[in-house]
């Protein structure tokens, strides 16, 4: 990175893999070998992607539970001119990850930092692109609600004129599959893609009423695609 030609620090959002260690860019890669520091999820988790790649950057940890002393450290790290990279455990990072208000909070703190986005692998795009429903619109809903508001959230879902994504955890997508199929007709149709471009990949396609009766384990994440 030639630094001589930029006047101000800057916060580089780089998006790693999301499960294939090999799906990085090689921006990325220089990226993350040039800054400063990395803030990331979980080091433990961002130092494996690191070591496979022989980058010795130095790590901090940034997640939804800092608080605000951890934000003004690295806000001061900005404003002294540090080079940074902001990194999730995988994905694209601030895409339903609390990495958002990080930037958020960069922004509003009115001190000079470029905000560069390295882009790459994201789960929720990976899904639509082989859902082979209609994506040239579309509605990205995140993580429904644990209790409050998830009877709301799926009927946004059942409502929607657009093909819906959103992701699931693998201790609730058996009861998110059911909510679905007391709120969609049964022919509406669905794919739920489990583990992406990881060892265990699977897919599974079909209507809602046919879903509902497939035998889908209740390990690893998921990000669940609704045709319009």
């Amino acid at each position: 990175m030639n630094r001589s030609r930029r006047a101000t620090a800057a916060l580089h959002v780089v998006a790693t893999p999301i499960g294939n260690l090999k799906d990085i860019s090689e921006r990325a890669l220089d990226t993350l070998g040039d800054v400063d520091m990395i803030l990331c999820e979980d080091t433990r988790v961002t130092r494996k992607l690191l070591d496979r790649y022989e980058i010795d950057t130095e790590v901090m940890s940034y997640h939804q539970h800092s608080d605000e002393k951890k934000v003004d450290e690295i806000l001061s790290l900005l404003q002294s001119g540090k080079e940074l990279a902001l990194v999730s455990d995988a994905g694209t990072p601030a895409i339903s990850d609390p990495g958002g208000k990080l930037v958020e909070a960069v922004k509003q703190a009115g001190i000079p930092v470029a905000v560069l986005a390295v882009p790459g692998p994201s789960a929720v795009i990976s899904a639509l692109s082989i859902s082979g429903f209609p994506a040239d619109k579309f509605l990205f809903l995140g993580f429904p609600p644990h209790k409050k508001g998830r009877e709301k959230f799926f009927k946004e879902v059942a409502a929607s004129g657009h093909t819906v994504a959103f992701y699931e955890s693998c201790h609730r997508i058996k009861k998110a599959i059911a909510q679905l199929a007391d709120l969609l007709d049964s022919e509406r149709e669905l794919v739920i893609c489990r583990e992406l471009t990881k060892r265990f990949e699977s897919t599974y396609r079909g209507t809602i009423a046919e879903v509902a009766e497939m035998e889908i384990p209740e390990k690893g994440e998921f990000v669940v695609v609704v045709r319009r």
